[in-house]
């Protein structure tokens, strides 16, 4: 094989590699981090309520815009059951989500958490090339039902795109203790 077609194969499989989306839907695995007042939020903790888990960078312009979309669909959708989570995963963001949740007024649970944890949770290749925010929107089961694209998503965080999804989740029934499970779930 020559240099050439041995490097244009490397490519093509680095860029093959990095463009296989997670599988949805999959049950939400656990997921923790801890806010800046100290207290532990669990993933588990919300099952029944419909989660946006949005995974920010506080240094990000549209992280921040989407923050407070989230902060505004808590206040029009909570009473019916949806959560809004924040994570934040650039690396300057430990000592300062504080600040930024103060100066955007979010109140919704929002703390810092390792790179590494964010790409495992959302099956994603750490050295692949993606943007953010990220979001997975999770069911009142527990399942991962939407995620945004690694590599962006043009309509993924457009306000009504995002509203109509968090709505048909919250249409859908809130499971019973001890209803008969289907499918193995």
């Amino acid at each position: 094989m020559t240099r050439l077609a041995f490097l244009t194969a490397a490519i093509a499989a680095a860029v093959a590699g990095s463009a296989a989306a997670a599988e949805v839907p999959r049950r939400a695995p656990e997921y923790a981090f801890t806010m800046p007042n100290g207290k532990q939020v669990l993933l588990s903790q919300y099952r029944g309520k419909v989660v946006a888990l949005g995974f920010y960078f506080t240094t990000c312009p549209h992280c921040s815009v989407v923050c407070q979309f989230m902060e505004r669909l808590s206040g029009q959708l909570g009473a019916k059951g949806f959560q809004p989570l924040g994570v934040a995963f650039n690396e300057v963001s430990p000592p300062v989500v504080a600040e930024f949740m103060r100066f955007y007024k979010i109140t919704f649970p929002m703390g810092p958490s390792p790179r590494e944890t964010v790409y495992s949770f959302l099956q994603e290749n750490p050295n692949a090339r993606g943007v953010v925010p990220q979001m997975v929107l999770i069911d009142r089961r527990g399942f991962i039902r939407y995620q945004s694209k690694h590599a962006g998503d043009d309509d993924f965080f457009k306000e009504e795109v995002l509203r109509k999804r968090i709505e048909e989740l919250l249409r859908e029934p809130v499971a019973r203790p001890g209803a008969k499970k289907r499918g193995g779930e």
